[in-house]
């Protein structure tokens, strides 16, 4: 697995280990943290390394049977800030993953994103939906353009080379051990309110979004890994309940019985230059239930808390 002391990764061993898998974690722990998988570290081989080298990716896949690819660089805040890095490591670094899935016929689940549709203003979004991505200097659709051309290569290596690849896109996934820090936004309204500090919403607050707890969106992971009817397939991965971020931050407040108020700040204060954002974005789910039996239980009262507890 690369990327398994992320956020989800790291919930995604937990999974595994359960059900008895012998486990290989690659990470730089860029954006990942040890301490996510430290009560696992026995029963899993934690590899610190890159997966831009091309040696270590193709031992390692060798030796495994199915790998999930989550390893990203993630977040808006971390994309404006380091977009070649963004760049080089969501396109080269996955290219270098899916090649040596392909050359040694390795089964693959690739993680994606709803940051592929862009602002495409239909919605449900669903899999077979258009990309609607603003101008290249807008830096936030740089992550949105190399996990395309992710796709777009796992896709070619299907078509091609048998590539036996699924790909999955995350619909703002959220849940215990998820960070603020890169600008995911239930975990810094969650933590500012149990320090009864300001919640900041950027914008005027009314755009809207669905989430999904981290562990319904595991278990959809495991569901099209193991089944080899999704192979070729792509799958919304999302939750039900669309909120806009003004209700998202009073029902945070209201279920924490927090103190915090709220406070607006302007794009323009809050990120470089290069941010753009869209109104809505929720997920179409249907193909994923429908062929998977897969559908989103959590509801968010309860990631809320979950989060909470988790702080």
């Amino acid at each position: 697995m690369t990327g398994g002391a992320g956020f989800i990764g790291s919930h995604l061993c937990d999974a595994l280990i359960t059900n008895d898998y012998e486990i290989t974690v690659l990470d730089n722990l860029s954006t990942g943290r040890e301490y996510n998988i430290a009560h696992l570290t026995r029963n899993i081989n934690l590899v610190r390394g890159d997966i831009r080298d091309k040696s270590l990716v193709e031992s390692l896949v060798l030796k495994n049977d199915l790998i999930f690819h989550l390893a990203a660089s993630v977040g808006v805040e971390n994309i404006l800030k380091n977009p070649l890095e963004s760049i080089s490591t969501n396109f080269f670094g996955s290219y270098v993953v899916l090649n040596a899935t392909a050359n040694y016929s390795k089964r693959v689940v690739i993680a994606s994103t709803s940051e592929i549709y862009g602002k495409n203003l239909k919605q449900p979004l669903s899999e077979t939906d258009d990309r609607v991505i603003g101008a290249p200097q807008k830096l936030r659709w740089s992550y949105s353009d190399a996990k395309a051309l992710e796709e777009a290569a796992a896709f070619s290596l299907y078509q091609s080379h048998g590539l036996k690849v699924t790909t999955v896109r995350f619909f703002n996934t959220v849940g215990p051990r998820q960070s603020g820090e890169y600008g995911m936004v239930l975990p810094r309204f969650v933590k500012a309110a149990i320090e009864n500090k300001p919640l900041k919403i950027f914008g005027n607050g009314l755009q809207s979004r669905v989430f999904c707890h981290v562990h319904d969106a595991v278990k959809a992971m495991l569901m099209v890994g193991l089944n080899d009817e999704s192979i070729g397939e792509v799958y919304n991965i999302g939750g039900l309940g669309e909120i806009t971020i003004l209700e998202l931050a009073k029902k945070v407040i209201d279920l924490l019985n927090s103190k915090s108020e709220i406070i607006f700040v302007k794009y323009e204060d809050a990120y470089s230059l290069g941010f753009e954002d869209m109104e809505r974005r929720v997920p179409n789910i249907s193909k994923i239930k429908n062929k998977m039996g897969w559908e989103p239980v959590i509801q968010l009262e309860t990631i809320i808390n979950d989060i909470a507890k988790s702080f």
